[in-house]
């Protein structure tokens, strides 16, 4: 492991939140997130808005992100972006910019997964919290990703199971749709569900396999399930809302401990770790820290700032490949679809 001091310049911008970080070496100086608001009008994201949104926000982003660090851009070792996956014009922004950066400053560019930055941002430094021991189990659970994976060292990752059709974030979100919360609904869910019954109304666990996850059939259920009861009382969600929501919660929880409960049965390894937008969850963190003591997990859950899309886990990996010199040339190009 390398001593000297090494300055990373992240950058994030796969979906619709524009992100710099500086990293000096596995510790955060600053992490500056630029979230696009326009989307709520629409209830979802809408990729040209969203690129566009990027090409205004990433200069003040990365100007915010060296200033809080206290950083001249002549100090940085190396720029580190997101290539994929996500939405190909929003990464194409971040990816042209670090391209350039690095090129007008003559340091490294270093290209990262972001489905692997959402797993080793636990290797941030952080006083408060314990890093992962390899092996572990890592559960990435976003708007747009869901998959359980072993994570055998820091580049070493295999997909065990994923989502067969819709991530669980877009669960969460639909759901909150059908209810007519406005976006993004997930949160709201989280939020209602903590003053209702979870087990007021009950939902299908979808039957795939052992370690896969299917999310469209639930949503249809709640659908079917919501109409029906509109119908017999107009005033059904508005009288109900905190166990529906609660509900639609404990269900979607339940698949997600029942898949984690069969990846540990089959790999015999009791640590896991989440990442993503929704394991900001606080349902989701409750449930997997009471798992500590009934299953015998080691858990591990990254601080709110590091769940959803951040610059930060881009630069922890930016740090981890820059000591392997694992460095990216000129003519790489983003991915939309970008597997481990």
């Amino acid at each position: 492991m390398q001593t000297k001091t090494i300055y990373i310049l992240a950058i994030e911008s796969s979906c619709d939140d524009t992100s710099a970080a500086v990293l000096c070496n596995d510790e955060v100086l600053s992490n500056v997130v630029a979230t696009q608001k326009i989307h709520k009008e629409y209830g979802g994201v809408v990729p040209e808005l969203a690129s566009r949104a990027h090409q205004q926000n990433i200069v003040p982003v990365v100007h915010q992100a060296l200033a809080k660090a206290n950083i001249d851009k002549k100090q940085l070792s190396a720029i580190a972006f997101t290539r994929g996956p996500g939405l190909m014009g929003s990464l194409l922004v971040g990816t042209s910019f670090a391209k350039s950066l690095a090129l007008g400053l003559n340091i490294p560019l270093i290209e990262v997964n972001h489905m692997q930055a959402h797993l080793l941002a636990h290797f941030i430094a952080d006083k408060d919290n314990t890093k992962p021991t390899f092996p572990f189990i890592g559960l990435t659970i976003s708007g747009g990703h869901t998959q359980i994976v072993l994570v055998k060292d820091y580049f070493k990752m295999e997909v065990l199971g994923q989502t067969l059709d819709d991530a669980v974030g877009e669960a969460f979100d639909k759901s909150a749709k059908l209810l007519g919360l406005p976006y993004p609904g997930g949160p709201l869910i989280d939020k209602h569900a903590a003053e209702g019954n979870p087990k007021k109304y009950e939902f299908p666990i979808p039957k795939v396999g052992e370690l896969d996850f299917s999310f469209s059939g639930l949503k249809t259920s709640i659908l079917y399930f919501i109409k029906k009861e509109v119908e017999k009382d107009p005033n059904f969600i508005s009288n109900n809302l905190e166990d529906i929501c609660a509900s639609i919660q404990y269900t979607i929880i339940k698949i997600l401990v029942l898949k984690l409960k069969n990846a540990v049965k089959k790999t015999g390894i009791k640590q896991i770790a989440i990442g993503g937008g929704v394991s900001a969850n606080s349902g989701i963190r409750k449930v997997l820290k009471d798992k500590e003591k009934t299953n015998q997990w080691i858990t591990y859950i990254p601080k709110f700032e590091y769940c959803t899309d951040n610059a930060a886990m881009i630069g922890i990996v930016g740090y981890l490949k820059y000591q392997e010199a694992l460095f990216s040339k000129q003519d790489i190009t983003a991915k939309a679809r970008y597997t481990f």
